[in-house]
This record gives C-alpha cells, structure tokens and sequence, in this order.
C-alpha cells in the first residue's frame, strides 16, 4: 500500500467550532486501492474531516493536496467535479422534488436551455446512473418523499458514484442500509479498490471495518492517534487507540434472565397499518426490554410508530389498559408517557437550530410550567441535569444541537424522553451511528429504565444487541410476526434469522 500513488495529502489541518477545538494539527494520506478507515469516538472529527474535503464547509488552516495540485473546494458541487463524493450519514436528499432532480441537485446546467430542463433528458440520464449502481427498482420520475429511509440513501449513492469519483467518502452509510443497500456499497468499494481509486470508509462496526478496509486511521479529540494495517486491525486494537483504554466484549446485560412485571402498560389490539402489516396484538409490560426484529422492511419500525401515535391503525387500536386511553396521535402519546427516539434522528427527533435546552424542554413545559410562567433557570436546570447524567460533550445548555456529534445528539434525544419521565420508551435503533463508548453507556441507560419499570419496545437491525438486551423478541417477517422468543443463553444470531428471511 506504501508504494501506491498517493491521492490526497491532508497535512496539519486545524477547524475550530467556538472553544472546541474540532481537529487539531490533523494529518493524513489517502492511496489509490485503499478502503482507508476513519475512527474514532463521537465527537472525535471524522466527519468534521470528511466535510472538509468534500467541500461541505472550510477548514481554519492547513493544507490538501488532490493528485499533485493544491485542493481547496468552495463547496459540494466543486469537490464532485474535482473528484471527492460524500455519502453521509443522516438523509442528504431535497424534499418535494423527483429522484432525478436530487441526482443532478446542483448539476443541471447540462440540462438547461434558454432557462428551460429538459426533464426527458434528466430522466434519461439518471435512469443511466441507477442503473450504473445496479439499480432498477426506483424510478427517476418519482418524487423522493415516496421513498424510504434506505432508498433514499440509495439515491444519494447514485449521485455520488455518477461522477466517478476518485475518493468515495463513505461516513456510517452503512447504518442506514439494511441488506439491499449494503449489497449495493459493498459492491461499489470493492470496485473503486480495484479501479486504483480509494474509499475513505467511516464507521463505528469494528467487525465491519475489519472486513471491509486494508487500513485504518485512528482519531482521538481531533488529533491523529495511529494508523493500523493488515494483521493490526483488530477490534481489539480499533477499541483500545479509539477510547485510549481497554473495553471489554460485554457491552450488554450480564443476566439471561426474562424478567418484568405482570402489568401491561401499553398494547395494540388486533392493529391493521396497511395491506402489508395486519392483525398485530403486542403487550409491553413494566419493566420489560421487549425487541423487536426483522429486515428494515419487514413493518417493525411501522409498528414502533403506531405506538407512537404517529401511524394510526386502519382497524383495532393501541391502548394504555391503566387508563383506558385509545392513543391515536403523537400529543396525545407524549401527555400519557409514551417518548419515541426515532431511526431518524436529524429529520425527526431533532430541532438542528436550536439548543440543547430547547430540544430537551420542548416535551416538558408542563413540568417546567409554574403558573403559567416558565423561569430561565428551571430550564436551564432541567437541561443540566439531563446533560450531566448522560455525559453529553457540549460546551453549554445552550450550544446548538447541529454542532455537536451523532452520538451526543442521540444522547439529546434520550435526554428530553428521560427529563419528561415517560413511562413508555420507543427506541427505534436508538444505537444507529454511535460510537462504542456511547453503545456502553446507552446499554446501560436502557437496562437502568428497565430496572425503574419502564416499558421499553427496542427496535434494532442489529441481532447482537436484541439479543443482548431484550427479555422477548418478536421476529418481523412481511409485515406479521413470524415468532416470539423469550432471553436464553442459548439462542444464537442463527436462530433468529431463519425467522427473518
């Protein structure tokens, strides 16, 4: 790998963000044939870093060479043609326009004339770059709101690979892919190795990077750390430079045993979403960790929103039986202590341009609310103590939540649930795209809610955690529940799976 052609050269790079001091004299090169990782904790500066490069924002000092010239993009589009694309993490589509518009957003002049697209052109041509992916199943035409998380984030890889980059920025993409779209990608890095073009591959799969990468660079605190190759990257070594300290493999409860209370705090009754997800009857119980598994789409995370209030049953109903409420919208939810953590935590947990206080007190103003007056320092007390308890990396209650990393916003997201003392906790892969460090301490979050008689429904793609952490799992399979199994020792990710697929 040393002797390969060097593509990028990032050499002392700097980016602040107020007094947090993002990337620090960060340094290093990227070769033609790499699946170069990037790793490091949340907050570390790998995404920091990939946005630099892919033209998203500036660094404050430093410098990059592309190919042998100097490197400094304006912004997205430059980079692309440059040759650097990013697929990021959290959805990077436009709402209310066609899969063929979000292709070519920001490259369509090719397309234009006298003031005019000529859409059969632009069709024609994205059809082209689905199809390049391999893919035949989304239409050009259709608008991008039709489209599911996954397909979405397909679309964005067509976007990126149409320009045939040289470097595919690749920043925990995989997380939101279930096995269509990691198919896909899987497929595409192995194609950018062996065409002497490279992926800078972000990801916090220790597993996954160890298949997929032929070296590995390690962050800490926005400073570079080391660099692993070949028979060095282990999850072991990835652990240990990552969090500068050993972790063990235990990440998840140490009992087997399947314990809750006979109460059943919440259910669905004989629930009918659609033509596909029919007849479901499910019962939460205090203190139970109840999973829920199956493909991405297999209705799992359609029923976790039905007991959100936010899908409404066609027939039957969900109920909370102490208090014989039918809830049929999220207020309604939220005021009888249901919270819901979404998969989509940028588009649909999060206000971006707002403070940690307001995002963490925006479910609680009845709490916080004394004759109608809302005081300063119960917000700001209120959001402390959430930012304390669950060691969330900010500066203040007031820093913005779009500055700080995935995983100290999901640790927002559990915050405001947390601070409203729900009863009832949706957590629809609450762990997607967060780091080892925060997988520990959102485990161990989640087994102290169960041991307070919290009800939890823990949707999860990830068989190791719903078997870690659940006391039953019901298995998802086309829109029905294939199976029901209760926390043993001796059931394998195997045994599961024949029920999935």
């Amino acid at each position: 790998m040393g002797d390969s052609e060097i593509i990028l050269d990032a050499k002392n790079v700097y980016k602040s963000f107020s007094a947090t001091k993002a990337l620090n004299d960060f340094s290093m090169v990227i070769r033609e044939g790499e699946v170069h990782g990037l790793i490091g904790e949340n907050g570390s500066g790998k995404s920091t870093f990939s946005t630099i490069i892919s033209g998203a924002q500036k660094c404050d000092s430093g410098s990059f060479i592309l190919s042998g010239s100097d490197y400094a993009p304006k912004d997205m589009v430059l980079a692309q043609k440059a040759g650097i694309c990013m697929i990021a993490q959290e959805a990077a589509t436009f709402p209310g326009v066609t899969v063929a518009y979000n292709i070519f957003a920001g490259n369509l002049t090719g397309f234009t004339r006298m003031g005019f697209i000529n859409e059969k052109k632009l069709n024609a041509e994205a059809k082209k770059a689905l199809q390049r992916i391999g893919v035949s199943d989304i239409e050009p035409e259709q608008l991008i709101d039709g489209l599911n998380f996954e397909d979405r984030k397909i679309v964005e890889i067509a976007r990126a690979m149409y320009f045939e980059p040289r470097i595919l920025i690749v920043d925990e993409t995989t997380t939101a892919l279930a096995q269509k779209g990691r198919t896909i990608l899987y497929h595409l890095i192995e194609e950018q190795k062996n065409t002497k073009r490279a992926v800078l591959f972000i990801s916090h799969d220790l597993d996954e990077l160890k298949e997929v990468c032929n070296i590995v660079t390690v962050m800490r605190d926005g400073v570079f750390i080391k660099t692993l190759q070949a028979e060095e990257i282990t999850p072991e070594n990835m652990r240990t430079y990552m969090v500068g300290r050993e972790l063990t493999d235990n990440y998840f409860r140490s009992d087997y045993e399947c314990t809750y209370e006979p109460e059943v705090v919440i259910e669905s009754r004989h629930a009918t979403l659609d033509g596909e997800i029919r007849n479901i009857s499910i019962q939460i119980h205090k203190g139970e960790i109840l999973g829920l598994g199956g493909l991405s789409n297999s209705g799992m995370h359609e029923v976790g929103r039905m007991f959100a209030g936010i899908n409404r049953p066609i027939t039957g109903e969900v109920i909370i039986p102490e208090k014989n409420v039918v809830i049929t919208n999220p207020i309604q939810a939220i005021k009888n202590g249901v919270g819901y953590v979404s998969k989509d935590r940028d588009k649909e947990a999060l206000i971006q341009n707002d403070t940690i206080m307001s995002n963490i007190e925006m479910v609680s103003y009845d709490r916080l609310t004394k004759k109608g007056i809302i005081r300063k320092k119960d917000e700001k007390a209120l959001a402390q103590e959430q930012i304390d308890s669950l060691r969330i990396k900010c500066q203040s209650p007031t820093q913005y939540v779009q500055e700080l990393s995935g995983g100290n916003k999901q640790k927002v997201v559990f915050g405001k649930w947390i601070a409203k003392d729900c009863d009832v906790l949706i957590l629809d892969c609450p762990t997607r795209g967060v780091d080892i460090g925060v997988k520990v301490d959102m485990y161990r979050l989640i087994t102290e809610l169960k041991q307070q008689g919290k009800a939890i429904l823990l949707i999860s793609e990830e068989l190791p955690e719903l078997l870690g952490m659940s006391d039953r799992m019901l298995i998802f399979k086309d829109g029905k529940i294939s199976t029901e199994l209760s926390r043993s020792k001796e059931i394998a990710e195997h045994d599961v799976i024949q029920y999935m697929i």
